[in-house]
């Protein structure tokens, strides 16, 4: 049946906006008209309903340009869905002006209105399909409605001013829940999660400015929080940023204590979003430090903390609104199906998954294009690409999709070729899942068109005398649905236009089983996907039936035997291969968790993880499970001692809260005490009763050492912050070299970041020492007696802050050391952290070891911040030292020899990821001779002359001393958007490295410092070099 209803809806044209009848705000959609009278937006929702009499709500709102803002509303029912239509505007008030249009999700026949906070502030409610209304005052202005999903009288309202109120009785009377909510950030409990039906999870603005997440427990965190809080069926998720910049996200798990997420140790995100949270699995579109335009896909375990890489640079764009959108899309009807467009050498390509990411493969290309020539597309050169967004609009389709009612059937607007394009645009379908397709159309628009055979035939039917164009369609969800409501307009002025298609007679009678045909989903020929065979079932070609209410599209799925497609990669582990999982260059396999007791046992991952929702049955699941191990007693190690805030600064008479973390141990076995350092101290047997912090008031002011100490059977542990009880500065780097000569003065300096107005302060703390030296001045001078490795800590006041930074220098006798230089392939895949740079280290430095058997206490390799990546090897003299310094000279050289040899025959090699092999080489200096601009024959005698003495005592030089020729300087660009480190060199030269005469010594002073290789004043090269890049001013304090 088919019926335009604009003439008895609408004067004049107008704009739509649709929500559907599951409940909710109704969004808007508004389009200039010139007309200044007409309609514009025209809001209608409607509300198909499961009962006899079909009901459809319509909302219209008269915008009037001239004043600029809605005066008129009205309101229109239809009780055959959608034949005729009835104006109700008497029943709600002549001249309310309506501006929203509930339908209570739980409960259809509940229906409430908002009136038009700028006249009123009312609410409307109907218990009767919207038949009849009772009027309510309200003393505050909504703004947005959220609906419990079980009680349907139970209301939140967000107000205008950010107040947060709630009614149980479906909007009669309410009450103030909070204030100063976020917007967008409240959610009524979860069944069978919360302890409480009537919990609100929200977040709340404190007067500050910082935030709380008030629910089941109250968390709260620093002002330095992002505005990003979810709270989902299984899992509530909030980020928090660092004070060095970083963002941390924090999960909890079926309502359990807040756990920081484990993404892979350099992932660095600067941006995440939760994609999916179902099947008991978190989705996570992670924008990493080095990318701008995609996003990597990672996808936890079953608690949502341990993240594995799914696919990596999946396209994103901004929408309509300027939301993030990952072009990433999840098949309906059969779990573990996603299709994603990834971008490949500056092209985007469609891959599809049938694992859930652990293996990714391009679309094949019809075999036929529409006119049934054959189609030449060979993989991977060609390959189908697809459109994947979904559009903002609920009652638009967007460029692709599938339902859950019709399982393998895809329909999606794409291109054939080697790149996805948005040009020569065709409409594909697949009816298998993805495996196959099938070209129908080649315009790219969506039409409205009786569909045969699962699209392997289309009729195209007129239902207006003239083309509409379409804006919206409206069907009920459900397979007995035949009645679809199309809305739209001829041209930009005219009327709107309401299309009632009914498909009933289209069908004449209900299917039965002979009506049905099976079909196998497969991947590539495989049978068992996700761990199972399913079979499928689907109408036969050519049966004219109506599915029943108890269709279901599949038919049978059983068990397959585990392989190793089953099986992606744990946390801390990469794919090499197709199969094999190894550990990352970072991670340490051997370490179990700090929640492993001594006598316990512990799951020790093999590497690899079944696939979440994955139901094969044995095969390989023996060999890839988990095994359990017993835990092995480990004394306490790594142990710190922060504030819950991160700051060194706490207020005189407020609690100030200390965490202590230790990386390994036993933490039920360990027993703990906390020294203040004003006279009080606490102890605790073990970790449990501290695990939300252990708070203390300081009575007085002043800078106090405290002092944490964890110790068991097999060893003990101490941590040390120095806490200033009493401004902003916000970061400090610490210039210190690797290594220094005992009894020599070193030179250590700190760099502020932003530079600040006015005196700072500058707390030094060397070793053990309790008591800080305090300068004025950002450098000191200090002298190390003893060798070994020592601890040098600055902390920095200004005004109200304190900020520190910490490093450890190695104390020897003599050493020698060369430059290292890499293979470029290391530049791309370096973030440019200090974390990042000291795991390197100990990569180069095990492969020295492994290559030369050189002892691993006489290596030290140091990584320099900056690009290119570059690095310093410090060859060390035993630790036993006993004999005489120059006693072991020779054994020094010996040793400086095996690794130049090693080095200069490209033995020493490491592999940062799979694929990526760097080579390891010594850094090669030449020397330029001295240039005379004068000319003349004397002139050019006296260069040769110069150049013959120059080479003569440089060949005398290294023959006699065997020493290397230093670089003066190394220089690294600070880039501010990372955790800066600044660098320098001893002679703080503003040019490029350089080598000149005058850095060469007279012999006695060579003979004084034979030993002292590439020490210059007593130090070698610095740590932290400093930056060309210009430090700004702090223009407030």
């Amino acid at each position: 049946e088919t019926k335009t209803s604009s003439e008895r809806l609408v004067e004049k044209g107008g704009l739509w906006s649709v929500s559907r009848a599951t409940g909710g705000k109704v969004p808007s959609s508004e389009k200039t008209v010139n007309d200044a009278t007409s309609f514009s937006p025209l809001v209608p929702l409607l509300c198909p309903c499961p009962y006899p009499l079909q009901v459809i709500l319509i909302l219209t709102k008269l915008y009037d340009f001239n004043l600029g803002s809605v005066t008129e509303s009205s309101l229109w029912r239809s009780t055959d869905y959608g034949t005729t239509y009835e104006k109700l505007n008497d029943k709600v008030g002549l001249k309310t002006v309506l501006s929203y249009l509930y339908v209570n999700p739980t409960n259809k026949r509940k229906i409430m209105l908002l009136s038009d906070p700028e006249m009123e502030s009312s609410i409307l409610i109907s218990s009767d399909e919207g038949a009849t209304y009772q009027k309510y005052r309200l003393t505050f202005y909504i703004q947005s409605l959220l609906f419990h999903p079980k009680q349907e009288d139970w209301v939140l309202a967000y107000s205008l001013d950010q107040k947060l109120y709630s009614s149980m009785d479906f909007g009669r009377r309410w009450q103030l829940v909070h204030e100063r909510i976020t917007p967008n950030r409240f959610y009524w409990s979860v069944s069978g999660l919360d302890k409480e039906a009537d919990l609100v999870h929200m977040e709340v603005r404190t007067a500050d400015g910082c935030e709380c997440y008030l629910g089941q427990t109250i968390w709260c965190h620093p002002c330095r929080s992002l505005d990003i809080f979810l709270v989902t069926d299984r899992f509530l998720f909030k980020p928090i940023v660092t004070t060095g910049g970083r963002a941390s996200y924090y999960v909890s798990y079926r309502r359990e204590a807040f756990a920081q997420i484990k993404l892979p140790k350099y992932s660095l995100p600067k941006d995440m979003h939760i994609i999916s949270t179902d099947e008991n699995q978190v989705f996570a579109a992670v924008q990493e430090w080095n990318q701008n335009d995609t996003y990597n896909l990672y996808i936890s375990d079953t608690r949502g903390i341990y993240f594995t890489l799914a696919m990596e640079n999946i396209k994103s764009s901004r929408g309509l609104m300027g939301n993030i959108i990952i072009e990433l899309y999840e098949v309906a009807g059969i779990k573990g199906i996603f299709l994603a467009n990834k971008k490949v050498d500056d092209q985007v390509k469609t891959y599809i998954t049938y694992n859930k990411g652990r293996d990714w493969r391009l679309l094949q290309a019809p075999d036929v294009d529409l006119r049934g020539s054959p189609v030449h597309c060979l993989l991977p050169f060609c390959s189908l690409h697809l459109h994947l967004q979904l559009s903002e609009n609920p009652y638009s389709s967007g460029r692709i999709s599938s339902k859950d009612t019709a399982p393998g059937l895809v329909v999606a607007t794409g291109n054939i070729g080697s790149e996805l394009s948005y040009t020569d645009i065709g409409v594909f379908i697949s009816s298998d899942g993805g495996n196959t397709w099938r070209q129908v159309s080649d315009s790219g628009i969506w039409e409205i068109s009786k569909v045969k055979h699962l699209g392997h035939s289309w009729s195209k039917y007129g239902f207006t005398l003239l083309p509409l164009f379409v804006d919206g369609a409206l069907v009920e969800a459900g397979v007995e649905t035949h009645i679809m409501t199309v809305f739209g307009h001829f041209s930009l002025r005219s009327e709107w236009q309401l299309v009632k298609v009914d498909y009933k007679s289209i069908f004449s009678r209900r299917c039965t089983k002979e009506d049905f045909e099976t079909w196998h989903l497969l991947n590539q020929g495989e049978p068992c996907v996700m761990g199972e065979r399913k079979i499928f079932k689907k109408r036969k070609p050519g049966a004219q039936c109506a599915l029943g209410r108890d269709y279901s599209g599949s038919v049978v799925s059983e068990p397959c035997v585990c392989a190793d497609w089953d099986f992606e990669c744990d946390y801390g582990y990469e794919r090499h291969g197709e199969s094999q999982c190894v550990p990352a260059f970072w991670y340490n396999p051997a370490s179990p968790s700090k929640d492993c007791s001594l006598g316990q046992s512990y799951l020790n991952s093999t590497g690899y993880r079944r696939i979440v929702s994955n139901n094969c049955t044995d095969g390989l699941r023996d060999k890839y499970s988990a095994k359990t191990q017993l835990c092995p007693g480990k004394a306490p190690r790594g142990l710190h001692v922060v504030t819950t805030d991160g700051r060194l600064v706490a207020e005189q008479g407020h609690n100030a809260t200390f965490i202590i973390l230790m990386e390994e141990g036993d933490l039920q076995r360990t027993n703990i005490q906390l020294d203040f350092g004003d006279g009080i101290a606490v102890s605790y047997a073990n970790f449990s009763p501290i695990e939300d912090g252990i708070k203390h008031v300081y009575k007085s002011a002043g800078i106090f050492q405290v002092t944490a100490y964890a110790e068991n059977n097999l060893g003990s542990d101490t941590a040390v912050l120095f806490l200033h009880v009493v401004c902003p500065v916000e970061h400090v780097h610490l210039r210190v070299p690797f290594v220094a000569i005992r009894n020599k003065d070193v030179n250590i300096s700190a760099v502020v970041w932003p530079s600040q107005m006015g005196t700072l302060t500058y707390f030094w703390w060397f070793g053990n020492s309790t008591k800080p030296l305090i300068t004025l001045d950002s450098s000191i001078s200090f002298t190390f007696l003893a060798e070994g490795t020592n601890t040098i800590t600055v902390q920095v006041a200004a005004g109200n802050a304190l900020i520190q930074d910490t490093k450890e220098i190695a104390v020897h006798e003599y050493f020698q050391s060369q430059l290292l230089s890499f293979s470029p392939n290391l530049d791309y895949h370096n973030p440019d952290i200090p974390e990042w740079r000291q795991d390197i280290g100990n990569v180069i430095k095990r492969a020295l070891v492994k290559v030369t058997s050189v002892p691993e206490d006489q290596i030290l390799v140091a990584v320099f911040p900056g690009l290119p990546t570059s690095a310093e090897l410090f060859i060390l003299p035993p630790k036993n030292l006993t004999e005489r310094r120059k006693g072991h000279e020779g054994d020094l050289e010996q040793i400086v020899e095996t690794l130049f040899n090693a080095l200069n025959q490209n033995l020493v090699q490491f592999e940062l990821k799979p694929g990526v092999q760097v080579i390891v080489y010594v850094t090669q200096l030449t020397l330029a001779p001295l240039v005379d601009s004068s000319s003349g024959h004397s002139s050019s005698a006296m260069l040769m002359l110069l150049s013959v003495v120059f080479v003569g005592l440089a060949v005398f030089l290294i023959y006699k001393f065997k020493r290397k020729i230093p670089w003066i300087n190394i220089y690294a660009q600070v880039q501010h958007d990372k955790e800066q480190e600044m660098i320098g060199s001893v002679s703080q030269s503003e040019n490029a490295p350089k080598i000149t005469l005058s850095d060469f010594t007279e012999p006695e002073e060579l003979l004084e410092k034979e030993l002292d290789t590439r020490v210059i004043g007593g130090i070698a090269t610095i740590a932290n070099s400093e930056s060309t890049k210009e430090i700004p001013n702090c223009t407030s304090v």
